[in-house]
């Protein structure tokens, strides 16, 4: 399966613009991902990820076509060592490992990059899929805070799971 992770350019608006406008993956993302997600919100997007150096926020590459977004974000003060990693898959490319596979490459490349030694995703308890994908990429699972999220005017739980720096 030839999936890379690669810098957002402008070229990718149409093919952001097609798979980030669906409520399916805006209901498994935190509000600030805009819904309905237009051609503003996509150039916006873009050009705020080409100032980051070095970049956080990578598109995903499948079969030439942009078909989601995966980012690394590092924290800072005593939480330094630590980075978040998020992502999303276009509906259409759900349940083909691909979200995997994209999450390994982000791996290597966070920790690789960034001056860190843990990585953790704090999923929705509703996302199965996501879970799965943390599973298989290594991820242990931490911690389950029960109602800790608030998103379509419903409480869910949020799961914690976090990886290791190997040493090498």
């Amino acid at each position: 399966m030839n999936i890379t992770i690669r810098n957002w350019e402008k070229e990718d608006i149409p093919d952001l613009i097609q798979h980030a406008n669906n409520r399916h993956i805006w209901n498994n993302l935190a509000d600030g991902f805009p819904s309905p997600y237009t051609e503003l919100d996509a150039r916006e997007f873009i050009e705020r990820v080409q100032n980051d150096s070095p970049r956080k926020i990578l598109a995903i590459h499948f079969e030439g076509q942009t078909i989601g977004s995966i980012g690394i974000f590092p924290e800072s003060d005593i939480h330094r060592k630590n980075a978040a990693i998020a992502y999303w898959i276009a509906e259409p490319f759900w349940g083909k490992g691909i979200a995997t596979q994209a999450v390994r490459l982000m791996l290597e490349y966070g920790f690789k990059t960034f001056d860190i030694t843990r990585i953790y995703a704090k999923p929705f308890g509703f996302n199965k899929a996501s879970h799965r994908v943390l599973e298989k990429t290594g991820f242990q699972k931490e911690a389950v805070i029960h109602n800790g999220v608030f998103k379509n005017d419903q409480y869910f739980d949020e799961y914690i799971y976090s990886i290791q720096k190997k040493p090498y």
